[in-house]
């Protein structure tokens, strides 16, 4: 549990990331929705309700800031085909992979894809992720696109965590690759931005996505008109795409499973956040990103789940911290800390993520007595209770 002073919440990098600033026995008021007190033994106002931790671990809800949980299909029979040693290239040329979820983006209504947006939602709010980012890039046409954003929009309206949406328009490439990538830049991008102003921007750049000049153009326009710029990338080896980021200040750069040393180091220097995925890795050949080197290096580091039906079927943040720390080189404290307030920043948030004077109360409290258990026990659900602006809601 962070028991840091009030004001003053950032980011956090380097050393500071080890810091959760743990009271052993220590008391939360949350009132209205927000944190109005902190610290041992505090005096209960007479009309509280008072929930008794017994010595467990409160700390913030988890946030994550990168899923694309709106989607319609399923990915499993592509998987098993894969299993039995068919190329993905393969599997694409008979009609799957990333193409077969956009054919059934297409097919399904505004509301069908809201509904099983929700199915998603849910049990992610059980399991103690309080803010989560979704993502369009199944649409790939301006009209599914603008559909999926609506989606996404309806659901976070109803539902009783925090959703930001994210408009993924460089995600892949249909029919002639020059043609597609103009239309997008030219009438896809506007369209959105006019619908929803704002909307941070984000694009593949990988062999399978969008090219780096590609990207490059998409990334240039969306930024004079004053957009949020995110990019996954370097998955393999190194794109380029980097030092592009860096130029037009991109608030994130994704994915780095691939991404070379001298590539890291650059974006540790900067003010955009890495973030890194190793449920990716786990599904997917065991390549994972150096996380513990990154933070080493002085970087922005945050982790996300990367929830989707192809690269990794996963909602599950405690799973994303015990494989950060056994594969990617993180302490159990600074993977907790990358997957709350670092994240949180991601998403332009700063008013969650810790918990201290004048924070959103969203908390989670787990079955452990050591946060630590939450790096070293696998497979599980570790909430017992979770909080969205001081409501109980699982």
């Amino acid at each position: 549990m962070d028991g840091s002073s009030e004001g003053g919440v950032r980011p956090r990098r380097g050393a500071a990331l080890r810091e959760l600033g743990v009271i052993p026995r220590g008391d939360v008021l949350m009132v209205e929705g927000k944190i109005a007190a902190v610290g041992a033994d505090l005096a209960a106002p007479a009309d509280a309700e008072v929930i008794e931790a017994d010595g467990r671990v409160l700390m913030p809800g988890f946030v994550d800031c990168h899923t694309h949980a709106c989607w319609a299909g399923e990915g499993v029979d592509d998987w098993v085909k894969h299993l039995g040693g068919v190329s993905a290239a393969e599997i694409s040329k008979q009609g799957g992979g990333l193409h077969a979820t956009v054919r059934a983006v297409r097919e399904a209504t505004r509301k069908q894809l809201a509904a099983t947006l929700r199915t998603r939602l849910d049990p992610m709010l059980r399991a103690g992720i309080t803010t989560v980012e979704v993502k369009s890039g199944y649409g790939l046409s301006i009209e599914a696109e603008l559909k999926m954003l609506n989606a996404i929009l309806r659901v976070k309206q109803e539902w009783s965590g925090t959703v930001v949406p994210t408009a993924l328009l460089g995600h892949a490439i249909e029919g002639d690759m020059a043609a597609y990538t103009r239309m997008v830049v030219r009438e896809m991008l506007p369209a959105v931005w006019h619908e929803f102003p704002g909307i941070a921007v984000d694009a593949c750049c990988d062999a399978e996505g969008w090219p780096l000049e590609a990207c490059a153009r998409l990334f240039e326009r969306a930024h004079k008109h004053g957009l949020p710029l995110r990019v996954q990338t370097d998955a393999v080896g190194s794109t380029g795409m980097i030092a592009e980021a860096l130029k037009v200040f991109a608030r994130s750069v994704d994915g780095l499973e691939g991404a070379t040393k001298a590539d890291l180091l650059a974006l540790a220097a900067s003010n955009t956040f890495g973030v890194m995925m190793p449920s990716t890795g786990f599904h997917q050949g065991g390549r994972y990103a150096r996380a513990g080197a990154f933070v080493d290096s002085g970087g922005l580091l945050a982790l996300a789940t990367n929830y989707n039906p192809h690269t990794a079927p996963t909602f599950s943040m405690p799973m994303v911290i015990a494989l950060a720390v056994r594969h990617c080189g993180l302490t159990p404290a600074e993977a907790i800390t990358a997957c709350t307030v670092n994240a949180a920043a991601v998403l332009g948030l700063s008013d969650r993520g810790t918990i201290e004077l004048g924070q959103r109360a969203d908390v989670i409290l787990l079955r452990h007595r050591d946060e630590r258990l939450l790096a070293h026990e696998f497979g599980g659900n570790p909430v017992d209770a979770v909080f969205s602006a001081g409501l109980k809601v699982g």
